[in-house]
């Protein structure tokens, strides 16, 4: 171990370190508290020995120094060294930051049983520390994996279902528009039942894909919505914005030219309903659903492997 020896008598400070040399450690002699807090930042040593009282400051001050450069999860043990034995100091070095005292004269006996208990506790905590990084890291992967559709790779329906409320509250902040795509894989069922559900699922995947890649601002988000029906929401997109990005997501998915002999169109093709109305705290975001699930139904009925929207769409003069 590296340790800080903070000690200004010098015969003291030289029987330490011979002391801790013959343990097998490093010591790092410092005479004073602007040595010692220098060294500290310069050597990281694994635990420091403080002599309380010190020419230039005390061991107090020094020792809170210390723990306001530590990192959140670092933590050097500070064993102060005293001939002061009274109750008031004693809790007044674990307040500034202290774990243990040794009285002086040192014990070498002592000494050494101190600084293998510290080695136990710094051992225990880094076990600790790697736990629970690894359960954070952990939580943050079921976390995602409670997100993601396991079919199709993006966003599943409860991912959705939270961020189109988050999205809805923040457009209300803003007074901006929230545009809404309810999307559905035309004729699915007799694609199913002509290829099989293995090809059902991957030609979900593929149409997943390529929603996913065609958008290309950061906060929009596809997801499956359920069975053979995909929802994208826009924010911050008008009603206009929201049917040009539909048709995009439609000619993406059609141009992925899975083969579909029982639609009229050949190819898989999609149908999607556009909406988007500005939020608003007397209207919950259960309208925009409707109005795009409205506007699917319409495109669905006049003829599949197209656009509507909500209502009619009115351009400026």
């Amino acid at each position: 171990m590296k340790i800080l020896v903070v000690e200004d008598t010098q015969s003291s400070q030289l029987v330490l370190c011979e002391i801790l040399a013959q343990q097998g450690h490093t010591p790092i002699p410092c005479h004073d508290g602007g040595e010692a807090m220098a060294a500290f930042a310069r050597e990281k040593p694994d635990l420091v020995l403080l002599d309380v009282v010190l020419p230039d400051t005390d061991g107090f001050q020094v020792a809170t120094y210390l723990r306001q450069q530590e990192a959140q999860e670092d933590w050097t043990p500070i064993i102060f060294l005293t001939v002061l034995n009274n109750d008031e100091d004693m809790a007044r070095g674990i307040a500034a930051g202290g774990d243990d005292y040794l009285f002086k004269p040192v014990s070498e006996v002592v000494l050494n049983a101190k600084i293998r208990a510290m080695q136990r506790i710094i051992q225990m905590r880094t076990s600790l520390v790697v736990l629970a990084r690894r359960l954070d890291s952990a939580n943050r992967e079921l976390r995602r994996l409670s997100s993601v559709d396991g079919l199709t790779g993006i966003a599943n329906r409860r991912h959705f279902d939270e961020s189109l409320e988050r999205e809805w509250r923040r457009t209300n902040r803003t007074g901006s528009d929230l545009g809404l795509l309810l999307c559905d894989v035309d004729l699915f069922k007799r694609f199913n039942d002509r290829f099989g559900h293995q090809a059902g699922d991957d030609c979900l995947r593929l149409v997943a894909r390529g929603l996913a890649d065609t958008l290309d601002r950061g906060g929009d988000l596809a997801a499956r919505y359920g069975g053979e029906e995909f929802a994208v929401i826009l924010p911050d997109t008008s009603l206009g914005g929201a049917i040009f990005v539909a048709e995009r997501l439609r000619q993406a998915v059609a141009a992925l030219r899975i083969a579909h002999p029982d639609s009229p169109h050949g190819v898989v093709t999609l149908s999607i309903g556009a909406a988007s109305i500005p939020a608003s705290r007397d209207t919950p975001c259960q309208s925009l659903l409707r109005q795009a699930d409205e506007a699917l139904y319409r495109a669905k009925h006049a003829g599949r492997n197209r656009v509507q929207h909500h209502a009619p769409l009115t351009l400026p003069s």
